[in-house]
């Protein structure tokens, strides 16, 4: 008879699944007059449940339960408890549950398995216990499942796996027990599976493989290995596994190369990088002629065997990273198919000229972070998609480089010492796509043969200041310059384009009550147009973007901004000239702090000129600035219009410090005033302007920078060291502008008691007040952006950032002589002395000049052509007293 052979345990197994069948005839339907209905399907509450004609999915994940769901259907193939808080199972949980064939238990606090917890899922193919508790194996719950075939242990607390755990489980091919406390290959427990296709032991706390570890697994066919301790392989520990493709031994503690590999005859992958291998020896792969990947990076290798990596015929991908100490690129003779060779982080000085005869099917060459000074000809690696030579040491290209690599669609040179390349050297690259030339020394860029071209980097060349052409890269998406102006063309295009854009959408907006004919007709002869005249409409992202500091087509932007930046500059250039003349070249009397207003106009004279020079390229580049913007930002005007501009405000507010200090020590100093002497003067004024040089000098030593934007001026916003500087200076001009206030309250609480009115000229401090008061009021708008740009406040717009640089700040230099020429009598008496006859002086009583300058409330005091070689005035000369010329009067 045919069932002679059949065991006792088949018998049994036939007559069960039998009654199952017949239960399931009994219970799937019950006849009625509406014909027929399924029972038994209910779903658990708060389970979502997919039903698949009569099976039924339940997945009851993510909902804290700590007991089983009750009402599981018997027709449920699918079970997902995971993610809950279960944290024992009861005997014959899943008795019923004779079609389940997947059962997800993991992420639950489950310690221990009770015999017979899986009895009676005859189907059960997955079960996922990973994420809990287990200490180990749960073999008496697990010897009932025949036909499971994939078991996950992982993340547990596993640190043992004792011998006929795994009895029982004979369709088992995939054993997960990665992440737990292991810390050797359970050899004996691994004899029973037979099936087994693929087992992971990563991350435990393996250090040693021994022989014949896997000696019985003769269907493995991948092995995980990684993040061990692993320190030593026996010499045979792979033997056996005549069927294994992949083997990851990657980050453990390997320190020589794994000749047990030899034993591995199917070996397809092979990763062990991240490990301590100092070399690779010759013939290393010598039993492993099917190898296609190879990754070895991340190791400290000091040599490499000529022979090594050679007669390797399936070897596509070999990548050997990190190797620091390997000076000489690989023999590669006989390995014809590699595809990808990345050889990164090593000291590579030259290539081979028979690199592509070696490697002619070449697709991905990597030969990054080395020391390669010159390229040989690639015209042999006619399918070479992607070559990676950036930060290298490489000087120039020549024409035949790359010579007829068709496919080639990645380039990427940067961070080399590029000075030259051939004007021919991309032009036999139709497939080029991607072109990286990052911080090179180039000054030119060749621009044949690059139409397809989609990325190009080019930041970092400062000397190169030519200006492309959008014609010549009509498929441009990405564009990176060393200057923003290069960017102009390319934006002003994509406008041009944005705008028949626009046009083409009314177009196809209009007069929609025609017919479809008419519509189509119309459309037709559009199109027709527009294939007649290409025009591009993608956009361009270009890199660093023109902007206010950084503009077009005007350097100054608005008319507002350069109308008044043009009346300042002939106020301050007048105006002070004048001022300069009539104190310095007059007969009258100097004070000290008329010599020291002096000096302040001189300051305000040059911070006018540095505005003019400014306005001046502004005109000489109207309407054009793009082409002369690199010319301007990398000349030497460029760096020292700012050097000059921040040299004579600073001097400004210290000579103003001065003068206002000065005004006080006369009051402490009454006795003392006929001790001064013009040197004084001198040295006060030859300090203020070291002052302010050092303060100017401080971009030279990278504290902030000069020409960073066309402007060239140093901006309260941007880099780092450029918002330091800008707070910097404001800080202390903040302290000179507090010295001065308190100098001057204490001045007018002196007025009261009577001290100031013998000693001062009530007019200097009149004028004092007002410069103060002026300077103040404009330093506010300065100090404000200084601090928004080093708290990156959004709302302050660069258009009101370069308003305020270019007409607040130079604005006191116009407003300092105004005031003096309009509001102070000196002014009037000194050019009155300045225009009169040659040869005769101006005399004026003092007294009577008192008078008239106390009636008038600005009094005036002269000396006689017989003045004292001395330039300081006496006590007498210098006083109004108290009853002829109050202060209040003044």
């Amino acid at each position: 008879m045919k069932n002679r052979n059949i065991t006792c345990l088949e018998t049994m197994e036939i007559v069960v699944v039998c009654v199952i069948l017949l239960m399931v005839t009994l219970e799937v339907t019950e006849c009625s007059g509406n014909g027929m209905k399924i029972r038994g399907s209910a779903c658990p509450l708060r389970c979502n449940c997919e039903s698949d004609d009569i099976l039924q999915r339940v997945d009851c994940a993510y909902l804290g339960l700590t007991v089983l769901p009750a009402n599981l259907s018997v027709f449920t193939s699918f079970l997902d408890l995971s993610m809950n808080n279960l944290s024992t199972l009861p005997a014959s949980a899943f008795s019923n549950l004779h079609f389940l064939q997947e059962l997800r238990l993991a992420g639950n606090g489950l310690v221990h398995f009770p015999r017979g917890a899986f009895s009676g899922l005859f189907s059960l193919k997955v079960l996922m216990l990973q994420n809990n508790r287990l200490t180990q194996i749960p073999s008496e719950a697990l010897q009932s499942l025949r036909n499971l075939q994939s078991l996950r242990l992982d993340a547990n607390h596993i640190s043992m796996v004792p011998p006929g755990c795994f009895e029982g489980l004979t369709a088992l091919r995939h054993l997960w027990l990665d992440d737990n406390m292991l810390t050797h290959v359970p050899v004996r427990a691994l004899t029973s599976l037979t099936s087994l296709q693929a087992v992971t032991f990563a991350l435990n706390r393996i250090n040693h493989i021994p022989d014949y570890a896997f000696a019985n697994l003769s269907s493995l066919v991948v092995l995980h290995l990684h993040n061990n301790r692993i320190s030593s392989l026996g010499e045979k520990c792979f033997d056996g596994l005549q069927s294994l493709e992949t083997l990851d031994l990657n980050y453990n503690s390997l320190s020589e190369f794994p000749i047990a590999i030899r034993a591995l005859t199917n070996l397809k992958e092979l990763a062990f990088h991240s490990n301590s291998i100092q070399s690779i020896p010759d013939h290393a792969f010598i039993g492993n002629p099917s190898l296609l990947a190879i990754f070895f990076y991340n190791n400290p290798i000091k040599y490499v065997g000529k022979s090594a990596f050679q007669n390797l015929p399936e070897l596509r991908t070999l990548s050997l990273n990190g190797a620091t100490e390997l000076s000489e690129f690989p023999n590669l003779t006989g390995t014809h198919y590699l595809e990808s060779l990345a050889v990164t982080g090593a000291s590579i000085k030259s290539l081979p000229s028979s690199i592509c005869e070696m490697l002619p099917n070449l697709h991905v060459l990597d030969l990054s972070y080395n020391q390669i000074h010159h390229l040989p000809s690639f015209s042999g690696c006619g399918r070479i998609q992607k070559i990676d030579m950036n930060h290298n040491e490489i000087q120039e290209v020549l024409a035949d480089t790359f010579q007829d690599l068709s496919m080639l669609r990645s380039l990427d040179l940067a961070w080399n010492k590029l000075r030259s390349v051939d004007p021919l050297a991309f032009s036999y690259l139709p497939s080029l796509i991607k072109l990286d030339l990052t911080s090179n020394a180039l000054s030119s860029l060749p621009e044949l043969g690059l139409p397809g071209l989609t990325h190009l980097r080019l930041a970092g060349n400062e000397a190169l200041l030519q200006l492309l052409s959008p014609q010549k890269f009509p498929s441009l998406r990405v564009l990176e310059v060393p200057y923003a102006f290069q960017c102009c063309a390319f934006l002003s295009c994509e406008k041009r384009d944005f705008g028949d854009t626009k046009e083409m959408s009314s177009y196809r907006r209009r007069d929609t009550g025609i017919t479809a004919n008419q519509e189509e007709q119309e459309f037709g002869e559009f199109f027709l147009e527009l294939e007649e005249n290409p025009k591009p409409v993608h956009s361009i992202q270009c890199s660093p973007a023109p902007g206010p500091f950084q503009p077009c087509d005007h350097l100054f932007g608005s008319w507002l901004i350069r109308s008044s930046v043009w009346a300042i500059v002939l106020l301050s250039v007048v105006c002070n000239a004048l001022l300069l003349v009539t104190i310095f070249l007059s007969p009258a009397i100097k004070s000290s702090a008329k010599q020291l207003v002096g000096l302040l106009a001189s300051a305000n004279l040059l911070t006018g000129l540095c505005s003019g020079a400014l306005a001046v390229a502004d005109t000489l580049t109207f309407a054009n600035f793009a082409e002369y913007g690199v010319l301007w930002e990398s000349g030497v005007g460029c760096k020292l219009v700012p050097f000059l501009s921040v040299l004579s405000a600073e001097a400004a507010v210290f000579l103003l410090t001065a003068v206002t200090v000065e005004q006080g020590l006369l009051l402490c100093q009454l006795k003392a005033v006929d001790a001064r002497t013009p040197g004084k003067v001198k040295l006060v004024s030859a300090l203020c302007f070291v002052l302010a040089a050092a303060v100017a000098s401080l971009p030279l030593l990278r504290v902030g920078e000069y020409g960073a934007n066309s402007l060239c001026l140093p901006m309260p916003s941007g880099e780092s060291s450029s918002a330091a500087f800008s707070v910097t200076v404001v800080l202390l001009n903040s302290f000179c502008y507090f010295v001065m206030t308190v100098t001057h309250v204490k001045l007018y609480c002196r007025q009261g008691k009577g001290l100031a009115e013998d000693c001062l000229d009530c007019c200097w401090v009149k004028h004092v007040a007002r410069l103060l008061f002026t300077n103040c009021l404009l330093f506010f708008p300065v100090a404000f952006l200084s601090f928004a740009g080093l708290l990156n406040f959004a709302f302050v717009s660069a258009e009101v950032v370069k308003s305020i640089v270019l007409v607040v700040v130079p604005l006191p230099a116009c407003m300092n002589p105004l005031l003096y020429m309009l509001l102070n009598p000196h002014f009037k008496e000194d050019l009155s002395g300045l225009c009169s006859p040659k040869g005769n002086r101006l005399v004026v009583d003092s007294e009577a000049a008192e008078e008239k300058s106390c009636d008038s409330t600005q009094s005036l005091v002269t000396e006689t052509s017989e003045a004292p070689e001395s330039a300081w005035p006496s006590q007498q000369s210098l006083a109004c007293t108290a009853e002829r010329c109050p202060l209040s009067r003044c």
